[in-house]
């Protein structure tokens, strides 16, 4: 136990103000059954919700276990995670649905079946106990070398991203689960990774992409998530996540958004990096967020980020009355979704497999027995991975083909792509590739297969590639759809 557990002489505030300044932080935790005595005194003092990652996750009894025991210890805590589909997920253990991620939706274009989707995902979620859902991704993917946004985007139109935002949100809202469109005012314009380090997005105001965060507005979304990205042309000084001009003229002020406003996870290099987490909290709430998310397992690293604003609260560096409003916001949103539906109907548990059918859309290529060869990179490290390869989908429906999953570079891709074509034999040849524009060594490695074997089958399961099969996205049910249409006779 740690002393700054405890409210000093230095930071002690009256009770209600104390519980106001807990409502703004959300915190994971390490854990899948008992709950961290840290945890607990945090919950204690007004704690405003936690995240659960694949740490927290084991299977879906468990999980409901987990959220009923959180929920114990405070009826009105929000439980939240993020929650995008395709292959970003946190709840494949726990039997999550298959739903492709939002690229291929975008392609399919039909707002419907989107909102089957994001139905089969929040109906998921209230079984569990899970309330909150940091999805849909509103970012629109503006970027070729974009390296984080990507399939995680609907599209590269803002009106067709705002048409099947609205869907989800519409769809999600309809289950009693929150939904968050991310991350204001976009993250689709950048080069870089927020996560990794400082990310800016350089284009003049009237090319932002603030339509679809207009329309997420305007079909009642209840959080918004803000983005690590410098702005020069609305803020040249600080990311969106510490901006007032932001957070507050922008997104208060021009777009009337009086729902909750959360940042992005406080650990992110672009906030850790340059400010520090702790201080970063504290210039996030005053400049207009009401909840910041310290995501880390270290309950230590949530406890400076609270003391530092206690402390900016006490020598009045942080404003009472920013606080309070913040905590209010943050109340009104757990009395709307704190508590799970006593009963959850069935939802289309075949809705995502037929979107990524839908999104594929290549005549049968028939190339069965062949190898398949999946390069792809390596997991990101703050986005959770479900193992998922297309080698394993193929096999699903073609016990005869043979293999190769590669994730992240190789040592020697030379020799790889020798050992590959020795294994192949006379079989056909399937090469698929990730993002290959983003990574040299699979475009290597698929060009020297392609170019030893004139026959091979390109496949792309990122971002569209022009002469390859494409699948839109890497969930399990996106390289299902491309399995198949290998199989399938021409």
């Amino acid at each position: 136990m740690t002393p700054t557990e405890y409210p000093s002489a230095r930071t002690a505030l009256p009770v209600d103000l104390d519980e106001a300044a807990h409502r703004c932080l959300v915190a994971g935790f390490e854990g899948t059954t008992a709950v961290p005595d840290t945890l607990k005194r945090l919950i204690d003092r007004g704690l405003g919700g936690v995240i659960l990652f694949t740490r927290n996750v084991r299977d879906a009894e468990q999980v409901r276990r987990l959220t009923d025991t959180l929920r114990a210890l405070r009826p009105d805590l929000l439980v939240a995670i993020d929650n995008e589909g395709g292959g970003i997920g946190h709840l494949v253990a726990a039997g999550a649905p298959e739903v492709p991620g939002s690229y291929a939706l975008g392609v399919v274009d039909d707002p419907h079946l989107t909102a089957r989707c994001a139905d089969a995902l929040a109906g998921h979620l209230a079984t569990l106990g899970i309330t909150a859902s940091y999805a849909p991704v509103a970012d629109v993917q503006r970027e070729a070398g974009n390296p984080i946004v990507r399939t995680r985007a609907f599209g590269t139109d803002p009106e067709l991203v705002s048409r099947h935002l609205s869907a989800w949100i519409a769809a999600t809202e309809a289950r009693g689960i929150a939904s968050c469109a991310k991350h204001f005012p976009g993250h689709g314009g950048t080069l870089t990774d927020s996560h990794h380090e400082v990310a800016v997005d350089p284009r003049p105001y009237e090319e932002l992409d603030l339509g679809p965060f207009r329309a997420a507005i305007a079909a009642g979304v209840p959080m918004l998530m803000s983005a690590h990205v410098v702005f020069p042309a609305l803020d040249a000084n600080r990311p969106a996540t510490l901006s007032r001009r932001i957070l507050g003229d922008l997104l208060r002020h021009e777009l009337d958004f009086d729902g909750v406003l959360v940042s992005d996870a406080l650990e992110m290099k672009s906030i850790a990096d340059l400010y520090g987490e702790a201080a970063g909290a504290r210039i996030a709430l005053a400049a207009g967020a009401d909840q910041v998310i310290v995501a880390v397992a270290d309950l230590g690293v949530t406890l400076e980020c609270r003391d530092a604003v206690l402390e900016a609260l006490r020598d009045g560096v942080l404003g009472e009355e920013r606080v309070r409003e913040a905590a209010g916001r943050v109340q009104r949103l757990v009395e709307r979704y704190a508590t799970p539906a006593d009963e959850v109907a069935v939802w289309d548990d075949g809705a995502g497999l037929a979107a990524a059918r839908r999104a594929v859309r290549v005549p049968p290529v028939g190339v069965r027995g062949a190898h398949v060869v999946d390069l792809f990179p390596a997991p990101h490290p703050a986005l959770n991975w479900g193992g998922e390869d297309l080698l394993t989908e193929v096999l699903a429906v073609d016990p005869t083909a043979t293999g190769t999953a590669v994730a992240g570079e190789p040592a020697d891709p030379a020799a790889l792509v020798e050992a590959i074509l020795a294994k192949a034999g006379g079989a056909p040849l399937v090469v698929a590739t990730c993002d290959a524009g983003l990574y040299p060594w699979q475009a290597g490695m698929r060009d020297e297969l392609v170019a030893r074997r004139p026959g091979a089958v390109r496949v792309a399961t990122g971002l569209p590639e022009k002469g390859a099969v494409c699948s839109y996205g890497r969930g399990k049910v996106n390289l299902r759809a491309v399995a198949e249409v290998l199989n399938a006779s021409r």
